[in-house]
């Protein structure tokens, strides 16, 4: 689509910020008015806006199309969002352990161990961690609360928290990273742990180096579309 507007504004009002485009406001797909609870984030909507060139890139405006998401998707997907990340819960990334090489387990024992004690103590939330990769049942009881927690966000936090979890394949990561715990590098290194020990041992091929750049780009704008809710 080609640029259709000289410049993108700030339009603050008693139910929150909106952008606009000379003037006329910006709807979602769903034609709904664009409206967002801090002035943080509709300024880098705005600065999306702004960046754009002769022709308008969807793709170049994240935090644009995950607000968009927030607003015309998640009401209607929540039940369906939130029981998908209590199955990552139910299979964590972080619970499934490794018996070697001996630099594998440390590294997992130093960057996962913490945010499972972190679930713990924060939520009361007892996630068993195995050795191995053969799927172990988590107790009833803590999914649960788990889920019970994931519904207790808004649209907005839990739009965030479910492309950073799934960015991460891990909802520990996501709520850990959602609740400050760690930040986006941490999250993406905590995700990926894995993957670049394995990259240390045998290095990268393109495909796989192209995946986690594009993990870590994930990870990052859901991190940003968090800081700034």
């Amino acid at each position: 689509m080609k640029r259709f507007y000289k410049a993108a504004a700030i339009d603050a009002g008693d139910d929150g910020y909106g952008i606009v485009l000379d003037g006329r406001p910006v709807r979602t797909p769903g034609r709904v008015l664009l409206r967002v609870a801090t002035e943080g984030l509709a300024a880098a909507l705005r600065d999306e806006w702004d960046g754009q060139g002769d022709e308008i890139d969807p793709l170049s405006m994240p935090l644009t199309q995950l607000t968009n998401t927030a607003i015309d998707r998640t009401p209607e997907l929540r039940d369906a969002m939130i029981a998908e990340l209590v199955r990552y819960g139910g299979t964590d990334l972080v619970c499934y352990r490794a018996d070697h090489p001996q630099t594998l387990v440390e590294r997992q024992d130093a960057q996962w161990q913490p945010l499972v004690d972190w679930l713990r103590q924060r939520y009361d939330i007892n996630l068993l961690t195995v050795t191995g990769v053969l799927p172990q049942p988590q107790n009833p009881a803590a999914l649960a609360r788990m889920e019970r927690i994931i519904a207790a966000y808004d649209d907005f936090r839990l739009t965030a928290l479910h492309m950073g979890a799934t960015s991460a394949g891990s909802v520990v990561i996501g709520l850990a990273m959602m609740e400050g715990v760690v930040d986006a590098v941490q999250a993406a290194d905590a995700a990926q742990l894995d993957d670049l020990h394995q990259i240390e041992l045998w290095g990268a091929e393109e495909e796989a180096e192209a995946r986690l750049k594009q993990g870590r780009e994930d990870i990052e704008v859901a991190w940003l579309f968090r800081s700034l809710q």
